[in-house]
């Protein structure tokens, strides 16, 4: 079973070696891809250490932060190269714990796309997760009548068929909107998706990458989306 992990980073240079660290442990075969942003406190030169010493690690440089949005895309193309059996993307901050790796890769067997979930367990506001999070949340499974409860989260596991199918060249999204775009687009395919419960982590090192302009983004775009379906 070949897989990639697409990880974007910018400045996640404290966490980035302890996380491909941890994630060879719990999935020893898999591929890893670095997307970093052009970090300025140095991100991408751990990154290529990295890459030196682990045959299994790749770093795609960029020359500029563009957003996350369009760093995955970058990240997607560059995995399907490799032509993977299926594809993970996560974060490089710990949020994501790589004790779900396993279980996402043993889901994705039987569906499209699995869904790392912070909502499915049933908690109204999970230990972690901004109150800004979960009402933007809401507002997407309402606004897209999607019937996902994460439809914001960034921890996923999908085949390559799925990144064939939807465009990347035609997401509009930059911020953390672009996680409910990948979502909607899949769910309107028609691809099956499996929603696993995750556990959200606080960041380990270094400050969230959210501002009040991403978040205005992710109101405004996620109207758009709807509007296009009518």
């Amino acid at each position: 079973m070949d897989s990639v992990i697409v990880i974007p980073t910018y400045n996640e240079k404290n966490n980035i070696q302890p996380l491909v660290e941890e994630i060879f442990r719990v999935a020893p075969t898999a591929k890893i891809l670095i997307v970093d942003d052009n970090s300025p406190d140095g991100t991408g030169k751990v990154a290529d250490k990295l890459a030196n010493q682990y045959t299994q690690v790749a770093i795609l440089h960029r020359e500029r932060k563009e957003g996350l949005g369009k760093a995955y895309i970058a990240g997607f193309k560059e995995a399907l190269k490799i032509n993977p059996d299926y594809i993970i993307q996560m974060d490089a901050d710990f949020s994501h714990s790589p004790k779900y790796i396993p279980q996402l890769l043993k889901e994705v067997k039987s569906y499209d796309l699995v869904l790392g979930s912070r909502f499915i367990n049933g908690e109204r506001r999970p230990p972690h997760v901004s109150i800004l999070s979960v009402w933007a949340n809401k507002y997407a499974r309402w606004i897209l009548g999607l019937k996902i409860s994460d439809c914001l989260g960034g921890f996923k596991c999908f085949r390559k068929e799925v990144l064939k199918s939807i465009g990347l060249d035609k997401f509009t999204s930059t911020g953390f909107v672009f996680q409910t775009e990948f979502i909607h687009k899949a769910y309107k395919k028609g691809f099956t998706i499996k929603e696993i419960p995750i556990n959200f982590y606080k960041r380990k090192s270094g400050r969230t990458k959210k501002s009040i302009k991403i978040i205005l983004e992710a109101f405004f775009k996620i109207m758009l989306l709807r509007l296009r379906r009518l």
